[in-house]
């Protein structure tokens, strides 16, 4: 389930790579995105290696993972922003078939079960990407939130908003409400792709590795997952018990063999 890679950027690589696979094999894709740091990488080398092959994007649906309460869509830290910024204003998605959650302060119970269904009426998510929080957290699902959860509201913790508020310029800014994809929702994805890179994420990776199914930590549902991968950069792996590790080197040769074959 752990696969240690040298560093952030071969992350990228694999991962950028196994999106435009999907794209290319399989009738109709979709991905599951998430924000922050973690993926910027992935998203540039994604960017360039679509811009290589060309890929047709017509059955191409993504939904990702979360956005802020309060915050317009054209705010500068919005995860609508982000994703504009970072992905969709470079590669000629569909933009009918590209769905944020509501972070308007309209944002409701209704909204957040339409959203489910709307991911549920397009077969699930084939891949789903995720970063994971200091506390664990997957999306802004925290500590304590239900494993049977799906897309809902959500009071950020102290930590999730001290650890975002860094992106903030005005700190009173930080929005105390997100909207998230649920666990379940996340779960049902055919995989799911978790990343973690840097020091800073070095103890929260050891005690997901140590733990079992907890709900106090978000993340560990991964343990259910059969297709579930974790994948670290060497300094987020540093506490990590390396015996229950392996080398990206495997995870790459056996994706590499499959997309042999399918081709």
């Amino acid at each position: 389930m752990f696969y240690i890679f040298p560093t952030a950027t071969e992350i990228a690589d694999f991962v950028s790579e196994q999106m435009l696979l999907r794209i290319k094999n399989q009738n109709k894709t979709v991905f599951g995105l998430a924000t922050g740091s973690t993926m910027e990488p992935v998203y540039e080398q994604f960017i360039q290696k679509y811009r290589q092959c060309q890929p047709s994007l017509e059955q191409v649906y993504c939904f990702n993972l979360d956005e802020y309460v309060g915050l317009p869509a054209e705010h500068p830290q919005s995860y609508h922003a982000y994703m504009q910024k970072h992905l969709f204003r470079h590669v000629p998605f569909n933009q009918q078939q590209v769905f944020l959650p509501c972070g308007q302060k309209t944002a409701n119970e209704a909204e957040c079960q339409a959203f489910s269904a709307l991911i549920q009426a397009q077969g699930g998510i084939d891949l789903q990407l995720l970063g994971i929080g200091t506390n664990g957290h997957i999306g802004f699902n925290e500590p304590g939130t239900p494993f049977n959860s799906r897309t809902h509201i959500v009071a950020l913790s102290e930590q999730t908003r001290r650890d975002n508020s860094r992106f903030f310029a005005n700190k009173n800014e930080m929005p105390t409400h997100a909207v998230t994809l649920g666990l379940k929702d996340i779960v049902e994805a055919e995989e799911v792709f978790l990343l973690a890179t840097g020091a800073h994420k070095a103890e929260i990776m050891a005690a997901l590795q140590r733990s079992r199914s907890d709900e106090q930590l978000p993340a560990s549902i991964l343990h259910e997952h059969p297709n579930a991968i974790v994948l670290l950069d060497a300094q987020a792996a540093q506490e990590l018990d390396r015996s229950l590790c392996r080398s990206y080197q495997d995870l790459t040769r056996t994706r590499t063999a499959i997309a042999e074959k399918a081709t």
